[in-house]
């Protein structure tokens, strides 16, 4: 059984107690805004935008929202009990776990970006699974969302990973919704939309595989490149938003991109996709790599609590484990 949402993220309909109309909550919640906190992540000109809310209606329902919530400064110790909500939910590789710290935490987003065939959509598939495992099996306890641009995912991948963590695999499939992304506001919408789901049941993960796909679809050549960041930017900020709204762990996969100018004497010259952007916004981000025959590394190229280092796992039909000797 999957465990109830915490108080922290109180709801927007908690907002009728303090004198605003039912209907303009009604109003908030058709935008995707279904916590007071995901309310203050807007700016008052966002929400001017929505159809039917005046400038006056959104100076008091912003007021309102401020009483419930005391924004603004704390402690530094009052951050650490904060932190202690976060979950980490293992890989199903201890030597990768340990690396990370514990697991791909919640609250922040964890991008893994590599060469195809590194293993970061097979790690997005194990996650899938260990999420749902009780938080003593260091799992999540919750349903996973699964947003797929490259048309990767397999469900039947997903039965003998379940196996192995000793789970039932249609209860397992049943708890991971998964929607197909075509274009990059297609994938905006999808996650306007999951806001809504978030509210009402507890997710732990969400899997964008990958983030910067259809960007590099749908914007071509240098003149359309800062068009194509500003929209990347949103929709990252979209990302990082629902993290911190509804504690989920956040897990994107990222493409590389040949970098000719690195020079000759830089001996990997390939670098993440999506530039500055996007590195700001991964709090954590791995860099994946083939070893010999199934064994992969996983290098942590950026972490704000991690120290670097690398692990090596392998992946077997159960997903991802530790190397065998």
């Amino acid at each position: 059984k999957l465990g109830p949402i915490t108080d922290a993220f109180s709801c927007t309909s908690r907002l009728i107690s303090q004198g605003i109309n039912s209907g303009d909550v009604k109003k908030l919640q058709d935008a995707g805004i279904y916590t007071c906190n995901g309310l203050m992540m807007h700016t008052k000109k966002s929400l001017t935008g929505i159809k039917g809310l005046s400038e006056a209606k959104v100076d008091k329902i912003c007021e309102a929202a401020e009483k419930l919530l005391s924004q603004g400064f704390m402690t530094g110790s009052d951050l650490l009990i904060k932190r202690k909500s976060v979950v980490r939910i293992t890989t199903g590789s201890q030597t990768l776990d340990e690396l990370l710290g514990g697991g791909i935490e919640t609250l922040c987003i964890t991008e893994a970006f590599g060469e195809f065939r590194s293993g970061k959509t097979q790690l997005a598939h194990t996650l899938c699974v260990s999420t749902q495992l009780p938080l003593h099996m260091h799992g999540g306890n919750g349903k996973v969302a699964y947003i797929d641009t490259e048309g990767t995912f397999r469900p039947e991948r997903i039965v003998p990973i379940a196996e192995r963590f000793g789970m039932d695999a249609n209860a397992v499939l049943d708890n991971i919704i998964y929607a197909r992304a075509y274009t990059y506001e297609h994938q905006y919408n999808l996650l306007l939309g999951l806001a809504a789901k978030m509210a009402e049941e507890p997710f732990r993960l969400l899997i964008v595989d990958s983030v910067i796909a259809l960007f590099r679809v749908d914007f071509s050549g240098r003149g359309e490149l800062a068009e194509r960041q500003q929209k990347l930017a949103q929709m990252l900020s979209r990302l990082t938003k629902i993290a911190e709204e509804f504690n989920v762990a956040v897990y994107i996969t990222n493409q590389v991109i040949a970098d000719p100018g690195g020079g000759m004497f830089i001996t990997d010259p390939k670098k993440p996709a999506g530039g500055h952007v996007l590195a700001h916004a991964a709090t954590i981000r791995l860099m994946l790599r083939k070893g010999k025959g199934e064994q992969r590394v996983c290098k942590i190229f950026d972490a704000p609590n991690l120290p670097e280092g690398e692990a090596v796992f392998q992946i077997t039909t159960g997903g991802l484990m530790d190397v065998k000797d």
